[in-house]
């Protein structure tokens, strides 16, 4: 979560005053600011959901351009106000919401030498989290951190997971690939390699699939090994909540704060009752 002093407003007043219009929605021109930004986080992603499809992007592509530009426009000069009035700007520069801003308005001017780029602006659906804080959600943002850190926490042992997943691929494709013996979808290695990922993760596209009794024998196997599979990095995740959750003892979910006496009833930061 990020850490209010860290976003503190420049000490000139109408920075201040601007500051709460774009960064607090506790103001009713802070909560238009707030809704406004998504209408036209809404209106963006649309245009480039169209831009996508021929018959459309041909009927309309001068107005979609026209309106991009406008969006663009609005995106850049907030993005700029945010740094011009925040104390600390490296701090929202960096933050999280920071980097989302700045990759909302990016893929537009790349577009300008890049034009394929552009159906990157869909990343501007990602300021869509700010209607937890617009709608006085944050206990599900808070939630979402504790998921977040859970998963940080197992990252190591995870990463050891995917490590032995990739080499049983491996395996299990050159094997594959000896049995079926250069067959229609077995032509090589890394082609039954895909195979083995497909299956083992139990997507089954279906357009490579073995035809002998030995290939089909393996590929039960490997699908039945591919439940079981799945169910260990939600293991590894799901204790490592439960260990993070008894560290912390008492948390309110509203606010987040864990500094909570073990005989609290309430959350000293928002009051909020506390289990």
């Amino acid at each position: 979560m990020e850490r209010e002093h860290n976003f503190l407003p420049e000490r000139t007043k109408w920075k201040r005053q601007l500051f709460r219009i774009i960064f607090k929605s506790d103001t009713k021109m802070g909560r238009l600011f707030d809704l406004l930004l998504l209408v036209l986080i809404l209106v963006s992603t649309f245009i480039v959901m169209m831009e996508s499809v021929q018959i459309f992007d041909a009927k309309f592509h001068n107005a979609f351009v026209i309106l991009e530009i406008i969006i663009t426009a609005f995106f850049t000069i907030e993005y700029a106000l945010r740094i011009l009035t925040i104390k600390n700007k490296k701090a929202y520069i960096f933050s999280f919401f920071g980097i989302i801003d700045f990759l909302a308005i990016l893929p537009f001017y790349l577009s300008l030498f890049f034009p394929i780029t552009k159906y990157f602006l869909i990343l501007r659906m990602l300021r869509m989290l700010r209607i937890f804080r617009i709608l006085n959600l944050m206990d599900f943002m808070n939630d979402g951190y504790f998921i977040v850190r859970a998963m940080k926490n197992s990252s190591r042992k995870i990463y050891i997971f995917l490590l032995f997943l990739i080499i049983f691929s491996v395996i299990i494709g050159s094997m594959m690939f000896m049995v079926e013996g250069h067959r229609e979808g077995f032509e090589s290695i890394p082609q039954s390699v895909y195979w083995a990922v497909v299956t083992v993760t139990t997507v089954g596209y279906g357009d490579v699939s073995p035809g002998t009794p030995l290939g089909k024998f393996l590929s039960v196997l490997l699908m039945l090994a591919g439940y079981s599979i799945i169910a260990v990095p939600t293991g590894i995740v799901t204790a490592e909540m439960r260990n993070k959750r008894q560290e912390i003892g008492k948390v309110c979910n509203r606010c987040g704060n864990n500094d909570v006496d073990d005989d609290a009833r309430f959350c000293k930061i928002c009051g909020e009752k506390v289990i």
